[in-house]
């Protein structure tokens, strides 16, 4: 096995190595930076839901308290206004989704579906859960939600869901005595669901990871080709005139020229020393052979 060939399946064991480490952890870094990019999409989507509620409770409903108690407005109904305001964003990105999901709902478009009631169910088992982050597989790819417990810690709520009797007439016109009532105080009874595709991210850090490693590779090739010409130009054809000098010098021929030795490495000083070598080993049979005669 050759001096180069060693060289270079030392050079290519090295470089898998690190190709294959640089790619898992690159990988898994763009991946994370992807699903941190989608989680703040998602929790800003889930912020603008939270200040269109707050402004509709505090800034709008006020003005319209005036109104005859028998008259409803869903319009007072901060659900039903960060939900309509969110349906504006989703007419430009299709993809992304608002929900106030409710098992109960008086809105027939907030009643929860089987995996949207699962969340809900389980804020009630655990009181204590502000939120839920996790991923769904859904009819575009990877889904990344968000979802927060909507509680009523507000008595004042139960004027319009506690019982038909109670609520305006308006109201039940519009959404009819079937759903929205019976519900408690300070009980869960539905969840604040924000839906963010993940496909454009994680493709986009596909993209990244593919042209890094591409290029890790064309860089490779290209350090590859320099160290093998450098190797043979510095070190191979050196030790190749030297080996085929020795070859001259052994049968006796002395007429093979000195190897240059103006230089500081260690070819260099190789050389050098060979020159020796050679003017010694050629002293030497002079003398024999003058012995001789």
């Amino acid at each position: 096995m050759g001096l180069r060939l060693k060289f270079n399946l030392v050079l290519v064991v090295v470089f898998l190595t690190g190709f294959g480490a640089a790619g898992f952890i690159s990988r898994q870094l763009l991946q994370d930076n992807a699903r941190e990019e989608v989680l703040r999409e998602a929790r800003l989507m889930m912020e603008a839901a939270l200040s269109v509620r707050s402004y509709t409770v505090e800034q709008i409903r006020p003005h319209l308290e005036k109104l005859p108690p028998d008259v409803f407005l869903p319009q007072t109904v901060p659900a039903y206004a960060a939900t309509e305001t969110i349906n504006q964003i989703q007419k430009k990105y299709r993809d992304y989704g608002y929900k106030e999901a409710t098992l109960n709902p008086t809105n027939p478009r907030d009643r929860a579906t089987d995996w949207e009631a699962d969340i809900v169910h389980n804020f009630r088992q655990n009181p204590d859960s502000r939120e839920v982050v996790a991923e769904r597989s859904g009819a575009t790819g990877r889904i990344l939600y968000i979802a927060k417990p909507i509680q009523i810690t507000n008595a004042a709520c139960l004027s319009c869901h506690s019982v038909p009797a109670a609520a305006p007439p308006s109201m039940i016109k519009i959404y009819g005595e079937a759903n929205g009532f019976g519900w408690k105080h300070n009980e869960v009874i539905g969840a604040q669901v924000v839906t963010v595709p993940m496909q454009v991210a994680v493709r986009n850090a596909e993209r990244t990871f593919n042209t890094f490693m591409l290029s890790l590779a064309a860089v490779f090739v290209a350090v590859f080709v320099v160290l093998n010409l450098m190797l043979s130009w510095l070190i191979v054809r050196p030790i190749r005139r030297m080996s085929h000098a020795a070859d001259q010098i052994s049968t006796g021929d002395f007429d093979v020229p000195e190897f240059a030795d103006d230089g500081r490495d260690e070819v260099a000083v190789l050389g050098s020393s060979f020159n020796r070598m050679r003017r010694s080993l050629e002293k030497a049979m002079q003398m024999i052979d003058q012995q001789g005669r």
